[in-house]
């Protein structure tokens, strides 16, 4: 649901609630369980994942302005899709899900000053347990390399299990972490954590005047053009449910500058360096399905504004979509030409993109299948995140597997940050992704910025 303002129902042990949480008379009042975040979190370490214990929680949210003359079980079969809907409607009967502190039922119509609440038992998805390392600390600031597959803030399904959570808990219940630059759940690399206010201030000024510098890197299909690329496409919004965006002509103004820092071609078949185009796309089967014989390239990105997912959403439309990326690379969601130049929707309307996605995690797997391998995508199959059948034996929430691999990494790594006026700088390694393949030969550094910049020109961008 919203992002939480409310309450702790218990510590991270599970209880069960009391009888009148769950009573369905239409008038009674949920009751409003005394506050407790529990300390320490209640996380455990296994099989390479963080997990947290099952808690309960109470979510609250006043009444957006487009919820407004909406039922209710409308509004949450449209804004919120981590449940079935029929776990809503009984929350909703119950009185789990209540409107100003009482049972309303599925159908009740919101108005504005409505205060909905959800409390829940959660059951927040496991995470990497891979550390959160620590580049650079002085007396303001934390400059942290962010493990893929951690959210920055608490959002959706997660909660404990995101960065300023997890540095809490590491650094002390006083401490108050506050992020300066942004980064998607799967991406890893460079983050700022101020400790004050004042410096966070700071930072997000630079930011925002544009006078700091930074570089991703990233591993996509195929074999990246020489040079450097500057893809200038505006970027709209097309789901914000899913958080779906494509290449579009009415949307905002993007920039990014690209060069590729190595290609790798398929294990056999090393010389396809200077095979012609002709004879790799003879090498594309009569069935229209991609195969493993494209290599891939590890490719520096500047991006020159900031728009959400602006790096994938570029590749993607350049023909080199992230190599991993369980959106972008999707050949199940877009087709043999997974969005490539489709700046108008030919190919694939928005509207069967959606429903497409839609489907992923629930009764189907998102992962990237952009190079079609029956035994792969079989495997993925049985390792990824979905329904898995049970559910939980004290709150009946329907439960998840386990994230598979690939659902806790994407190839793109916010690789490093630097003052335009060269005051600071800071970096990260590359991740071993980037790294040369066991037995070949490739860069294990990049190179100055300097390129990039010159490419991206003075011209301002809005």
């Amino acid at each position: 649901m919203a992002a939480p303002v409310g309450r702790l129902v218990a510590s991270g042990t599970p209880q069960a609630p009391s009888d009148a949480a769950v009573t369905s008379e239409p008038d009674s009042v949920l009751p409003l369980p005394a506050p407790s975040w529990p300390w320490p979190r209640p996380y455990y370490l296994e099989d390479g994942l963080r997990r947290v214990t099952p808690y309960f929680y109470t979510y609250n949210t006043w009444c957006k302005e487009r919820w407004r003359g909406r039922q209710l079980l409308d509004v949450f079969e449209s804004e919120f899709r981590d449940r079935p809907l029929e776990y809503y409607r009984a929350a909703m009967e119950s009185g789990q899900v209540a409107v100003n502190g009482k049972t309303v039922g599925p159908h009740y119509v919101l108005k504005n000053g409505d205060l909905v609440s959800h409390t829940t038992h959660r059951h927040e998805p496991p995470v990497t347990a891979e550390p959160i390392s620590v580049i650079h600390e002085d007396d303001d600031m934390v400059v942290i390399n962010k493990p893929s597959g951690v959210p920055v803030h608490p959002a959706g399904r997660y909660n404990f299990n995101s960065v300023v959570e997890i540095m809490k808990a590491e650094r002390g219940s006083g401490f108050a972490p506050h992020p300066c630059n942004r980064l998607d759940r799967l991406t890893s690399g460079i983050m700022f954590i101020a400790k004050h206010a004042k410096a966070a201030d700071r930072l997000g000024a630079q930011i925002l005047q544009r006078s700091v510098r930074k570089e991703y890197v990233a591993r996509v299909i195929g074999r990246f053009p020489d040079g450097e690329v500057v893809c200038d496409q505006p970027i709209l919004q097309i789901s914000p449910k899913l958080g779906l965006n494509r290449v579009r002509a009415n949307g905002k103004a993007a920039k990014t500058v690209f060069k590729r820092l190595a290609y790798y071609p398929p294990a056999g078949n090393r010389a396809d360096e200077s095979t012609s185009v002709v004879q790799r796309e003879a090498a594309v089967p009569q069935d229209g399905r991609r195969k493993r014989d494209e290599g891939y390239s590890i490719v520096r990105c500047l991006p020159v504004t900031g728009r959400t997912h602006q790096l994938r959403v570029h590749l993607q439309f350049l023909g080199h979509p992230i190599q991993n990326d369980p959106i972008y690379a999707n050949q199940k969601v877009w087709g043999i030409n997974l969005g490539c130049d489709d700046a108008d929707a030919i190919q694939n309307s928005d509207e069967d993109i959606i429903t497409r996605l839609s489907r992923m995690g629930k009764d189907q797997v998102a992962d990237a299948v952009a190079y079609h391998d029956e035994m792969v995508d079989e495997y993925y199959k049985k390792k990824a995140e979905k329904m898995s059948g049970e559910v939980c034996s004290l709150c009946k929430t329907p439960l998840y597997t386990d994230p598979g691999e690939q659902e806790l990494s994407l190839w793109l790594h916010s690789l490093r940050y630097e003052d335009a006026e060269g005051a600071w700088a800071y970096a990260s390694p590359l991740p071993s992704w980037a790294l040369p393949p066991k037995g070949r030969s490739g860069p294990t550094q990049v190179g100055s910025m300097e390129d990039l910049v010159d490419a991206a020109g003075t011209d301002p961008v809005e």
